[in-house]
């Protein structure tokens, strides 16, 4: 059976009110924390993609209840922290990182064992980062000998806090430890060497949870309970970034996102947009379940190129691939330095990013932790998405700014974070086709 493919052709000034899906991240940690409550919670703007869908399935192998009153709504009746029931099967987390890192923190002091399993890519993805920290707390967790999934997660080890100094800044590896802190005995406490996103310390708190952090540091003392609540999600900024890049290099273009998720340390590439030239206005700020959000209004503007500052690599790790063609499209050099996490992704991305932008003509100088790319015209091309996502979406961009027609291979995954990408794009204006 041959893999969808889109092509991405030259279309038109991108206009119009777009609504962009919600959060992944936080309907992720919505889901996971409603079933953990004590009562029942309402989600609105649940995101209806293939990875936060499994992992709602995934509680419901253990015995709690989900309503779906329409999409993008869920009820969930939580067992509380200590109701989750013995799957009878290995759970599946699909393409989702965060969904996998997370429950393992959540399964690592459960009185029954349980397997994490994923895709082909999630199954290539580092685990250590994550079992490392858990097994100084207590749990036992077994991986394939090179430290990628599957996860085996053997049952009734009793866990105790830790205090944790991450080596690399990380929002999954500091949340995995912080949740698993929930079942442990004592205080734990995570240390980043420089601060990431806070979704799982914003929400546990919205859960009732008394946690103390800020940026860079997290604690909380185990043995606490969730308290339902009713949680709204914020359209996913991660998703947003490609209309914000495309309405910015497109000439003509002036669209408005909706209510974006504008968690600041989310929000990187705003800065890095805005010191590229970019145009964008933040209107209608508001406040959505301990997420600031706001609409954006983003108009074409040129754009030149710049050393993007390393302080901003973490607040913006998801949106490189939506950078990089920003940057091909700007005029003069743009530098990437500190962004090694990029080759620990769905894919390589670093390397995903340089070599599609060559096959389209354009220099790009690889680093370990970086890249310097030229900008100039685009030409045509097939390009290799990797099975990742944000890699296909981005080349959908590129193609707008093509003189040909760039080919993208691979484009199935991208259900998994922005389910209707390509019908909202050519709604919007682009160019663009699916096999």
């Amino acid at each position: 059976m041959s893999q969808p493919y889109w092509i991405a052709r030259k279309g038109s000034a991108l206009q119009g009110t777009l609504a962009i899906p919600g959060d992944k991240s936080v309907s992720h940690r919505a889901v996971m924390f409603a079933a953990l409550a004590d009562g029942v919670s309402r989600i609105e703007g649940f995101l209806e993609g293939e990875d936060t869908r499994a992992t709602a399935r995934i509680f419901a192998q253990m015995g709690v209840r989900f309503e779906t009153p329409s999409p993008s709504q869920r009820i969930v009746h939580g067992v509380g922290v200590d109701g989750l029931t013995a799957p009878h099967e290995a759970l599946d987390c699909g393409n989702a990182g965060t969904g996998m890192r997370l429950l393992a923190g959540l399964l690592a002091a459960q009185p029954f064992a349980t397997v994490l399993v994923g895709d082909a890519s999630l199954s290539r993805r580092p685990m250590r980062r994550i079992t490392d920290p858990l097994a100084r707390m207590g749990a036992r967790i077994d991986t394939e000998a090179d430290g990628t999934p599957p996860l085996r997660i053997h049952g009734g080890q009793p866990l105790q806090g830790i205090h944790y100094e991450l080596p690399v800044a990380s929002a999954q590896v500091k949340s995995a430890v912080l949740l698993a802190g929930l079942h442990a005995q004592g205080e734990t406490t995570v240390v980043e060497p420089h601060p990431t996103r806070d979704y799982t310390e914003r929400m546990l708190r919205a859960f009732g949870v008394d946690i103390d952090f800020q940026p860079g540091t997290a604690r909380l003392r185990g043995g606490q309970r969730l308290r339902a609540t009713d949680i709204v999600v914020p359209a996913d900024f991660s998703s947003a970034a490609f209309f914000i890049v495309a309405a910015s290099v497109i000439p003509g273009s002036q669209v408005r996102l909706r209510s974006v998720g504008l968690n600041p340390r989310r929000t990187g590439l705003l800065a890095a947009l805005r010191l590229m030239g970019a145009d964008i206005v933040e209107e209608n700020p508001a406040e959505h379940g301990g997420e600031p959000v706001a609409d954006l209004v983003v108009r074409h503007a040129p754009l030149h190129g710049v050393e993007i500052p390393v302080a901003l690599v973490p607040d913006m790790i998801d949106e490189f691939p939506a950078l990089f063609v920003a940057a091909a499209a700007a005029q003069g050099p743009t530098v990437v330095r500190g962004a090694a996490e990029l080759r620990v992704k769905e894919s390589d991305r670093l390397a995903a990013m340089a070599t599609g932008l060559r096959t389209l003509g354009l220099r790009v100088d690889e680093t370990d932790d970086g890249a310097t790319l030229h900008p100039g015209p685009l030409g045509s091309g097939t390009i290799e998405s990797h099975d990742d996502h944000r890699i296909a979406m981005a080349f959908a961009i590129a193609g707008q700014l093509s003189t040909g027609e760039v080919r993208i291979n691979d484009v199935a995954n991208v259900a998994t974070s922005f389910p209707g990408f390509d019908r909202l794009a050519r709604e919007a204006g682009f160019g663009l086709a699916g096999s």
